[in-house]
């Protein structure tokens, strides 16, 4: 049965009858909400196959230029919101799953999680952190667990219209990002938790591709052209 949380209950006459899905309502960055969400899904279900860890939110506005309370706010939800789904996942897999047979969880990060973009600093550090510590979590796990891993005000100094934030800023947030078809998107996210042995990283559409590989190939130059500098360092 899919089971769907969110920040307020949803309406009455919904698409789905209620023996085909659950839905509950769950704000991330509240800990004790997310066990509840959990307990009342395994409670209904029994045991849960694969979590999609979607929680996210984002703010335009340059990293000197944001207020300190709507960047905490971001990493609370992006990340922190998503350890905590994360640590109840885990225990799910491991201890309320038939021994074995553990789980999928897909986090759904981004290619700012790999390339910072201007006017998005701290959306980009919560991927960033959610990257790194996601691939971490899939060198500690246990192999026998069967478990796969608004605008803000504009900063005075940043007034140059030829800007890449300033550009944002102007444009809109729907206008920077290149929105994905949603069903294929999700057909693809339900593909890849099919699959027996599925990648750590899963980069979904052309951009996100590009814009990876643009960031590998100069990490590589740089590497290169500044290896020799390291000759010698190692006692």
């Amino acid at each position: 049965m899919p089971l769907c949380w969110k920040k307020t209950a949803p309406p009455s006459g919904s698409q789905y009858p209620a023996e085909r899905i659950l839905v509950l309502p769950l704000d991330v960055t509240q800990p004790h909400q997310v066990a509840d969400a959990f307990a009342k899904a395994k409670e209904r279900s029994g045991r849960m196959d694969i979590v999609v860890n979607n929680a996210g939110i984002a703010d335009i506005g340059k990293l000197e230029g944001m207020e300190d309370s709507k960047a905490r706010g971001l990493l609370e939800t992006n990340f922190w919101g998503a350890v905590s789904v994360t640590k109840e996942a885990l225990k799910c897999f491991r201890e309320t799953n038939p021994r074995g047979i553990g789980g999928r969880l897909l986090k759904i990060s981004s290619y700012l999680g790999l390339v910072g973009l201007p006017a998005l600093p701290f959306y980009c550090a919560a991927k960033f952190a959610l990257e790194g510590a996601t691939e971490a979590l899939a060198a500690e796990l246990d192999s026998d667990w069967n478990i796969k891993a608004t605008w803000s005000p504009e900063h005075p100094a940043y007034s140059n219209p030829a800007l890449p934030a300033s550009h944002a800023r102007k444009v809109g947030w729907d206008n920077v990002v290149a929105w994905k078809d949603m069903r294929r998107s999700a057909e693809l996210f339900y593909k890849i938790a099919s699959d027996p042995n599925p990648p750590l990283h899963f980069v979904v559409g052309k951009d996100a591709i590009e814009a990876t590989r643009k960031k590998i190939t100069a990490l590589a130059a740089d590497i290169d052209l500044y290896e020799a500098w390291s000759n010698g360092l190692e006692q």
